[in-house]
């Protein structure tokens, strides 16, 4: 499975955008798909995730600013951010777990797209 993610940029603060992740390949179905980003210098960090029940989840960092959803005829999940902060600038990465004919895949990756906020 490959995963693009596209829609980042530069914001100014409080600003917002809108990220987009979709997934393609071979694959039978996808489970969860979630974002996570990593800030210059410092290591991954999770920030929003669709499970396949539909609910979600968010780190508290982003909780109340950001909205995550899945459009799952199109292997697509979106993250909605606004009010967005200098904190927030990151190269951000999409994630999916699923079945493939190979069997369940824990952990599929996108390159990433640069956020930045500006203050």
């Amino acid at each position: 499975v490959q995963l693009q993610a596209s829609g980042g940029g530069l914001v100014q603060a409080g600003g917002s955008l809108r990220l987009s992740c979709v997934a393609s390949g071979s694959f039978r179905s996808i489970n969860a798909m979630s974002w996570y980003r990593r800030p210059q210098g410092s290591q991954r960090e999770f920030v929003a995730r669709v499970n396949g029940d539909g609910s979600t989840n968010f780190s508290d960092s982003v909780k109340g600013r950001f909205t995550v959803f899945r459009d799952v005829a199109k292997n697509t999940v979106y993250l909605l951010m606004n009010s967005l902060k200098p904190e927030d600038t990151a190269v951000y990465y999409c994630n999916a777990d699923g079945w493939s004919d190979r069997g369940y895949f824990p952990n599929a990756w996108g390159l990433g797209t640069q956020v930045t906020v500006s203050s």
